[in-house]
């Protein structure tokens, strides 16, 4: 049986698009972004938020759709995640700082689907498919003390009986989109807090905080090493209200043994829907690095034959074929994590094979292309030195590589976290 690895015809064209806004509008803005590091990347925003609103009321419809027993059931599987993973590539080719502005429901959005109620789904995603003002969500998980270690979380939340209300009080850090998620009207973020100490694990759930909650205080606008046009900040939860049923799905804590790690689990399927589309993210950068590293190349007089024996190559030359090497074996394992989600299928250690391994690379590939470029890859004039700055993170954020390479062995050696970590 034959495999095909052909985009479908009509995720193409959403391609095409994405990478039209990506080098019309994204492009151009990168220096000027990356230099004024906590500006708005006003025009992106602008021009992107109608497309992701109709994306994501389709999305929403669908999700919500009661079942129809007269609708011939649709051969084959999906593409929501295979268009997701094309439209990240390409706008991170444009600048991956910008692209993490994205006005959607985005980390927070997963989290709602994979823990949320039908009536949470409706509440709080509907938001992000109506109206002309852009609208952000984020998840709020890592704290100056649990990082990779999610069950140490010690932000709390603890049940008020008079009035109902979940009061929240702790700290989160490195909250990808908290600032806009938290200022603007209809933002959202999914804060992880724990409900029972005691109960480790079992005790974590997710509270939707809605933007501008009194006690809700945003402490820090993060100086970053790369990404620099994306929004990232620190958060303190002060005494901060949130009504009861802000809490997603089930607030029983049960014993793990009763099923009770739903909350966690969440967290972790949030987890497999997200690397890939960070695996994504960083293919879009290494690509842009690859691209750049040929057309100077090719101005210099230098081609990459195909055709020619390794040993025939020259240094520089086999250089880049090993850039590309890596670079596709990265989109390999993406493609698959992806297409794993559109068939509905667990993905848990083809996402985590898949950011492990496009953070690797797109770490290699850049530092490669700024060596290959010298000095001009080294100065600010050109964006070398910026795509190697961004690319560090995809290594770091959603679980840092050492982490995924550790999830990949457990589901292989079938080994629990107590057995191997």
């Amino acid at each position: 049986m034959a495999i095909s690895f052909e985009i479908p015809e009509r995720v193409v064209q959403e391609q095409q698009m994405a990478m039209a806004l990506a080098q019309g509008v994204m492009r151009p803005q990168a220096r000027r972004l990356d230099e004024d590091e906590h500006a708005r990347p006003v025009d992106f925003i602008q021009m992107i938020w109608p497309v992701l609103r109709d994306q994501q009321k389709r999305q929403l419809d669908k999700l919500l759709a009661p079942p129809d027993p007269n609708k011939p059931k649709r051969e084959g599987p999906g593409i929501t995640y295979l268009r997701m993973m094309v439209q990240v590539e390409a706008l991170s080719w444009g600048d991956a700082g910008q692209y993490l502005c994205m006005p959607s429901a985005l980390l927070a959005g997963s989290a709602i689907e994979a823990v949320g109620t039908p009536e949470q789904k409706e509440r709080f995603l509907r938001r992000f498919a109506e109206g002309d003002d852009p609208k952000w969500g984020a998840m709020a998980m890592t704290e100056p003390n649990a990082g990779s270690d999610t069950k140490a979380i010690e932000t709390t939340a603890v049940l008020d009986p008079e009035t109902r209300e979940w009061v929240l009080n702790g700290e989160k850090i490195f909250i990808t989109g908290g600032g806009l998620a938290l200022n603007e009207s209809n933002g959202l973020v999914v804060v992880w807090a724990t409900v029972d100490k005691s109960a480790g694990r079992a005790g974590m759930k997710p509270f939707v905080v809605e933007a501008r909650t009194p006690g809700v205080i945003v402490t820090k606008a993060e100086i970053k090493h790369g990404i620099r046009a994306s929004d990232t900040v620190a958060v303190s939860f002060q005494n901060a209200r949130i009504p009861y049923d802000h809490l997603l799905g089930d607030p029983e804590v049960r014993a793990i043994d009763e099923g009770g790690t739903k909350g966690f689990k969440g967290a972790m399927a949030t987890f497999d829907a997200s690397r890939p589309l960070v695996a994504a993210g960083a293919l879009g950068v290494g690509r842009a690095a690859l691209e750049f590293v040929r057309e100077k190349l090719i101005e210099a007089g230098i081609d990459i034959p195909y055709d020619r024996p390794y040993h025939k190559l020259s240094a520089i030359q086999r250089d880049v074929l090993e850039m590309e090497a890596q670079l596709k074996a990265a989109y390999l394992l993406t493609l698959r994590a992806i297409s794993l989600l559109d068939h509905g299928q667990r993905n848990s250690l083809e996402a985590s094979m898949a950011k492990a391994k496009a953070g690797k690379a797109v770490t290699w590939v850049t530092q490669k292309a700024v060596e290959i470029l010298g000095m001009m890859g080294y100065n600010r004039e050109w964006l070398a030195e910026k795509w190697m700055r961004d690319a560090r993170i995809n290594d770091i954020y959603e679980g840092t590589g050492q982490i995924n390479l550790l999830i990949v062995a457990r589901r292989i050696l079938d080994y629990s976290s107590r057995e191997l970590n």
